[in-house]
């Protein structure tokens, strides 16, 4: 069963080397072909050699051709798997320092929010020059599978104006899965109906979770037959962990009645709620992982992980290569996905694709999370019906900011992403109108190597800053590093916890929920 598959992005060691190890641990795809690209050279490289080490190993007959050239990966491939960032750490930077300038303090910024829409606006063009390279030289039928964020916005992009049927995967779902069976465990302990030292897997939790990326709703939770939806608040705040992690989702779950997949950090900063007055910040948020709310807490480990394995790489060269087996693969969907339309095996899970009055209360043609199953026939979508008032609300308003940022991204226009920005929850709540296009034009004009749509206008953007400055009609900036920065780690401080930043490195999900992590 040999295919070929592109893995564009390729220099991201957690994901790659993840993914290659998931789909070569089913027997049927021992001989696929993996197609490595990426525009640094130097990452390539180093990742290429830990994963060729690995199929070797692993006795396989896999191969790996790695290039820097895009349509080359492309041609011929049965599957396409992006996981760029566009502009990496650096452009990234400045999508959390920039609005912090401005009072908006983002946690993560890849989604929505300041941060996700410029995101947008840098990675949009380069995944419709994908599209492209699909169309014209990947095998008939190829099938995209994105993980690049901002998830919503891209999958839509690429659907509506890339000509490719792509699906975005994103891992919110099982990590949120993982969190309300180990309540379910807690509360059961407690009741007696299942023995102290037992353990639930989330398979035995069966579960529907529907929404838009990052704002998906778990509307169905059973457990032995019982409605769990009723008592999910109940067992959350009596959770012994939760209640300090999860202060939004448990308020949220509070005030709609239902259970976000998303974690505290980034649920917070697309609501108009939780972080638009910096003095209180702090009460909705905790720092013990940075996934619960740290100002730029993603970017922060991000930074470090990758300047870890810049530094550390030849040991990573000399550890024990891993196991491709069954037993060790990740929840990450791409390879049960692929696995499913190869051999026909049935996987189920939360996929992102295009409604077509799958959820009937948000707009057909945005891009929505619902549950799925996949065989050989495909990848089939249910009707989920409507959302609850609340959460349709909360989702509808991202919808349009995302809608017009992905509109923005693709015609280059200033002004739709300006009122993209003033219509974003948390932006709206910050920031008053001058504000916003000011910040909006800084980072234009500061990512501007990045936005190849908006060449001939980032020198009117610069003018406009200028001028401002020169009437002295520029906005007053706030000087502060956010309501909840930590440090980020030098090299020498990560070589004190050595196994702790490798393991950060390696990491395809830096804010894993896994069943160990529930515990």
């Amino acid at each position: 069963m040999a295919i070929k598959i592109a893995m564009i992005g390729a220099g991201s060691i957690g994901f790659t080397r993840r993914l290659l190890g998931d789909i070569l641990a089913v027997p049927e795809l021992g001989d696929t072909t993996f197609a490595f690209m990426d525009v640094s050279q130097r990452n390539l490289d180093m990742v290429t050699q830990l994963c060729q080490r690995d199929i070797a190993a692993n006795r396989l007959p896999a191969r790996i051709e790695a290039t820097t050239d895009q349509r080359a990966a492309i041609a011929g491939a049965d599957y396409i798997i992006s996981t760029i960032r566009q502009g990496g750490l650096e452009a990234f930077q400045m999508d959390v320092d920039i609005p912090l300038k401005y009072g908006v303090d983002q946690c993560v910024g890849d989604t929505l929010c300041a941060g996700g829409l410029m995101y947008a606006q840098r990675t949009i063009p380069a995944l419709l020059s994908m599209c492209q390279d699909i169309r014209e030289v990947a095998s008939p039928d190829a099938l995209f599978l994105n993980y690049s964020n901002p998830m919503a916005m891209n999958t839509w992009a690429c659907n509506q104006y890339g000509g490719v049927r792509t699906i975005g995967l994103c891992h919110g779902v099982q990590g949120a899965h993982w969190q309300i069976t180990s309540c379910i465990e807690h509360w059961a302990k407690r009741e007696g109906l299942i023995g102290p030292d037992e353990k639930l897997h989330r398979r035995e939790v069966p579960v529907i979770a529907a929404g838009i990326n990052h704002q998906t709703w778990f509307i169905q939770v059973e457990w032995r037959g019982m409605d769990m939806i009723p008592r999910l608040l109940e067992l959350f705040e009596a959770h012994p962990d939760y209640p300090t992690t999860e202060k939004v989702r448990i308020d949220v779950l509070r005030r709609f009645g239902y259970y976000s997949t998303e974690s505290n950090g980034h649920l917070s900063e697309y609501l108009p709620w939780y972080r638009k007055r910096t003095d209180e910040i702090p009460q909705w948020i905790d720092l013990s992982h940075w996934i619960n709310g740290e100002t730029g807490g993603y970017l922060r480990v991000c930074t470090e992980a990758r300047n870890w394995f810049e530094t550390d790489f030849p040991n990573w060269m000399t550890e024990e290569p891993p196991v491709f087996s069954s037993d060790k693969r990740s929840e990450e969907h791409g390879s049960y996905i692929i696995e499913a339309l190869e051999t026909g095996r049935t996987y189920r899970g939360h996929f992102n694709v295009i409604n077509q009055g799958h959820i009937t209360n948000l707009p057909d043609a945005c891009a929505i999370e619902i549950p799925g199953y996949v065989d050989k026939t495909g990848i089939n979508m249910p009707v989920i019906g409507d959302l609850s008032l609340a959460c349709a609300a909360t989702c509808s308003a991202s919808v349009r900011v995302q809608q017009m940022g992905m509109e923005a991204a693709v015609k280059g226009d200033v002004t739709l992403l300006k009122q993209a920005m003033l219509h974003d929850p948390l932006v709206g709540a910050v920031c008053n109108p001058e504000e916003v296009w000011q910040m909006t034009d800084e980072m234009l004009v500061a990512q501007a190597q990045w936005l190849p749509q908006y060449a001939d206008q980032i020198p009117a953007a610069s003018e406009r800053l200028a001028t401002a400055e020169r009437n002295g009609t520029r906005v007053r900036l706030r000087q502060t590093q956010g309501a909840a920065r930590l440090h980020t780690k030098s090299i020498d401080e990560m070589a004190q916890a050595a196994a702790e930043a490798r393991a950060n490195a390696a990491a395809a999900d830096k804010g894993k929920m896994t069943r160990e992590a529930a515990h």
